[in-house]
């Protein structure tokens, strides 16, 4: 049980990190803080935050995976880390972009998701 939970929150913690470093870069620009960086520096401060989301994947997947004695197969590790990617994508999206609005579609399609997950751990 404890692998089960620590994998979960494992995966939400580098999903934090990976939206920053994929994301972050954006409101840093629309704020004017990185307007006038370099394209490089940008990529590097984006490399600096994914090496530490590696630190939380790496071993929320090596702990999570049932050929390493974890709960999860491989499958149900990846479809939960998009669900979970979703999810933190979503809350990231609509606190730091003004003017970013979940739509009806988008609840339909994070449905369909969270259908996913439910159907990956079915036996």
């Amino acid at each position: 049980m404890k692998a089960a939970i620590l994998t979960v929150v494992f995966l939400i913690v580098a999903n934090v990190f990976m939206t920053f470093a994929w994301y972050g870069h954006l409101k840093l620009q629309s704020t004017g803080v990185s307007s006038n960086w370099p394209l490089y520096t940008v990529i590097l401060i984006s490399w600096g935050i994914a090496l530490v989301e590696y630190c939380f994947q790496v071993p929320a997947n090596r702990m999570g995976f049932d050929g390493n004695g974890g709960p999860y197969s491989l499958i149900q590790l990846k479809v939960m880390q998009e669900a979970i990617t979703l999810v933190v994508f979503t809350i990231f999206s609509v606190l730091m972009f003004e003017g970013t609005v979940i739509r009806w579609n988008h609840i339909l399609a994070f449905l369909l998701l969270i259908a996913a997950v439910y159907l990956v751990f079915m036996k």
